[in-house]
């Protein structure tokens, strides 16, 4: 029987592995090319893995959120530039992003006001920041609902061979 670890502050990937009941050595044959040593080196957080690591690991463990969390919290330039998406419920990852699309959807018009004169003035300097971050919001969204199909594809729940043929088509209007 497996040793299951005692370690209190678990990072995601030793997470990852052990939802999967996977212990090192089995995921190292899983990930082919990550030797268990790495993997323990990369679970305790003595090496950060490398970007080509994360992709295995996404891939081999169906958790194609590995790549967004590395990006956002251990790549240099995602730091800066990646937020963090949660995959959360798709009725949930709707639902914000309706919010937000309805919010946005008010402030067009201001949006038009402000970017009209192709500068932002003090006094239009807070609004334009609201509707900055609402636009983030809605990014962040997309990104998740993303995310949650690509899960929903790795894991076989949505069709891979159909989902490619919809959106090698022209899928421009729905059917």
């Amino acid at each position: 029987m497996a040793r299951v670890s005692t370690k209190e502050n678990k990072n995601i990937y030793q997470l990852t592995r052990e939802s999967l009941q996977l212990t090192r050595e089995s995921a190292g044959e899983l990930l082919e090319i990550i030797s268990p040593e790495r993997i323990e080196k990369i679970e305790n957080e003595r090496s950060l893995p490398h970007p080509d690591e994360v992709l295995i690991m996404a891939e081999k463990y169906k958790q194609p959120g590995l790549c967004n969390y590395y990006c956002a919290n251990q790549c240099p330039i995602g730091q800066q530039y990646v937020p963090e998406v949660k995959i959360n419920e798709l009725a949930h990852i709707v639902l914000e992003m309706l919010a937000s699309l309805n919010s946005i959807s008010k402030r067009k018009d201001r949006l038009i006001e402000i970017t009209a004169d192709g500068k932002i003035s003090g006094d239009e300097l807070k609004d334009f920041i609201y509707i900055q971050e609402e636009l983030e919001r809605i990014s962040i969204a997309v990104e998740a609902l993303q995310l949650w199909s690509e899960r929903m594809l790795a894991t076989g729940s949505i069709d891979a061979e159909q989902y490619k043929a919809y959106k090698s088509a022209d899928t421009s209007e729905p059917v």
